[in-house]
């Protein structure tokens, strides 16, 4: 008889699943008429020396994914990214993803408001409304979700700089909604380190975003419990040229030292660490990206649980979004984009993401159409409908391929970890952690930007040379497929946002901004940490009287000063 333990806890838990109704459909068939078991593995795991570190679906160290039951009991969630223009403009695309069967919103922001600044700013100008959309105070928040009730969709932010301010414009808007907002629930990314690695846009140096970052925890962690307040992001990292060893390795790097934040702030780890979530890169490589994304939950999971304390499953947990590679799209017969896109969001279902997002086709031209966007939506709706991909946990687990690779991208991460340690080490160590004190040491001395800028060398090289081939690009060049048409953002709506903007000053009162702002500012100069030294509450306070981003944002770069990336050679 074989001896499976594991197997047989997992059992007792997907039993518990579907008699307590969290299975859709416990019974499951091949197109053609197989029936399929929720989960395969060893008969005998005893005798697999591998066992341990794969385990079950839903078991320590959690590879095979986090919950036995796999997409039977819940898929991922379908979130598509989306700005552009103005806050009508954008709302009315949210709309039309959520009436066409998306599952959540994700929020991209136009130049101006990720660099913390107005859109009548002089530095805004030509950027208003074109990379995302324009916010510059919580009037533009409620327009943003007019319609759309926030205490029922979970949302996702992409902003890290002026983060916190944002966010306060999104709990006012829920406000106003009438929604208790200890119940929203969705993402803030706030990931500053990963903006210093990789993708440049800061407000302040490393410090005074950390300080925000850790008052944004404390608060989220005592009044909501739902919401997370940080997704750490690779994405970026992979993007700039990252390999997918570097994207594992920075990007859970960057994690263990919100941790260490953190608890340097007091916090039960048990209790802060389920508000962690990450964002991740689904590459073209399809194999080394799914076991990328089993790579990062193992680890993830032994860190917090023998590092950092944590007993928890989930705050052992690694839950990820995952957006295709942006970077793997071509300008070039775009329209192969599409089999890109499928191709990199299989990666991702296979690796077993919490949610997805799948870039359009047309998005290395600009931002997407409506109809390349119910495109993109549409392409993960046929893989959760009509595929299979639901029907089984980690269909690829013990592959002895894919636990290969998954084994060696650890390895080189932990190798990576070690590094980013004695760094720290060498310069001294900082008063929040040991990695806190690596990421700081590298972002300042530019190791790893260099180590970012060697690969994306590298990658272009073999590009340049044929040695990696890019259909339409250095192979089967010949088409028919015409020009694309493209969205285009008219100058109308940069002069339409500075003059409500203007109409929006002149209407509120100057007065009660002016002291909202002055008494934020008087709590900037605390002591970081200790009491009375959180700035949500200032900072809500002035978003409430409609003090704007580019105000807030000013305002503390007086108190902190602004950051320039030390020149380098």
């Amino acid at each position: 008889m074989t001896s499976s333990p594991g197997r047989a806890r997992w059992r007792r838990a997907y039993d518990e699943a579907v008699a307590t109704g969290r299975v859709r459909d416990p019974d499951r068939t091949t197109l053609s008429g197989l029936e399929l078991e929720p989960v395969y593995g060893p008969p005998d795991e005893t005798a697999d020396p591998r066992s341990e570190r794969i385990g079950w679906p839903g078991q320590f160290p959690f590879t095979r994914g986090l919950h036995a039951t796999g997409y039977r009991g819940r898929p991922w969630t379908i979130r598509q990214f989306a700005g552009f223009g103005d806050a009508r403009q954008t709302n009315e695309r949210y709309r039309m993803i959520l009436e066409a069967g998306g599952g959540g919103l994700s929020v991209a922001f136009d130049m101006p408001t990720l660099m913390g600044r107005d859109s009548d700013d002089p530095r805004s100008l030509g950027e208003v409304g074109h990379c995302g959309v324009a916010v510059d105070s919580c009037a533009d928040m409620e327009v943003l979700f007019d319609g759309i009730d926030l205490g029922a969709v979970t949302t996702s932010m992409t902003i890290s700089g002026p983060a916190l301010p944002i966010w306060c414009m999104y709990v006012v808007a829920a406000e106003r909604q009438g929604v208790d907002v200890s119940t929203l629930n969705g993402t803030c990314q706030t990931d500053i380190y990963k903006e210093y690695l990789a993708q440049k846009e800061w407000i302040f140096a490393p410090e005074p975003h950390l300080r925000l970052i850790g008052d944004l925890m404390e608060f989220t962690s005592a009044r909501m419990p739902a919401y997370k307040p940080l997704s750490v992001s690779g994405y970026h990292i992979r993007e700039a040229g990252a390999t997918a060893a570097q994207e594992l390795a920075f990007t859970l790097a960057d994690g263990f030292g919100y941790v260490e934040l953190g608890l340097s702030r007091g916090l039960d780890v048990d209790r802060f660490a389920p508000g962690l979530s990450f964002f991740f890169d689904a590459h073209i490589d399809f194999f080394e990206e799914i076991a990328k994304f089993r790579a990062a939950r193992r680890i993830w999971a032994r860190w917090m649980r023998d590092r950092f304390g944590a007993t928890t499953e989930r705050a052992q947990w690694l839950r990820f979004h995952t957006q295709t590679a942006g970077v793997s799209l071509t300008a070039q017969q775009p329209y192969n984009n599409v089999v890109r896109t499928a191709v990199e969001a299989m990666a991702a279902v296979l690796g077993g993401t919490s949610s997805l997002h799948t870039n359009a086709l047309d998005e290395t031209l600009a931002l997407p159409t409506a109809q390349s966007a119910e495109i993109a939506l549409r392409t993960q709706q046929v893989l959760a409908e009509e595929t299979g991909l639901v029907s089984v946990a980690d269909p690829l687990g013990g592959s002895w391929y894919v636990e290969e690779l998954t084994d060696r991208l650890e390895q080189e991460a932990e190798a990576v970890f070690a590094e980013i340690e004695r760094r720290g080490e060498r310069a001294g160590g900082h008063p929040i952690g040991p990695v806190t004190a690596g990421l700081l040491s590298g972002i300042e001395d530019g190791w790893f930007t260099a180590e970012i800028a060697e690969s994306a060398f590298r990658q272009q090289l073999a590009l340049e040379k044929g040695e990696r081939r890019v259909v339409g690009v250095n192979a089967h060049t010949a088409t028919v497929s015409p020009e694309l048409e493209i969205l285009r953002v008219g100058p109308e709506v940069e002069r339409e946002q500075c003059r409500r903007l203007a109409a929006r000053r002149a209407a509120r009162d100057d007065r009660a901004v002016r002291d909202a702002i002055a008494a934020m500012v008087e709590v900037a100069g605390r002591e970081p940490g200790t009491a009375g030294s959180s700035l949500v509450e200032p900072m809500l306070a002035a978003v409430r009287v409609e003090a704007t981003l580019g105000e807030i944002c000013g305002a503390l770069r007086e108190v902190w000063g602004g950051y320039t990336e030390p020149a380098r050679f």
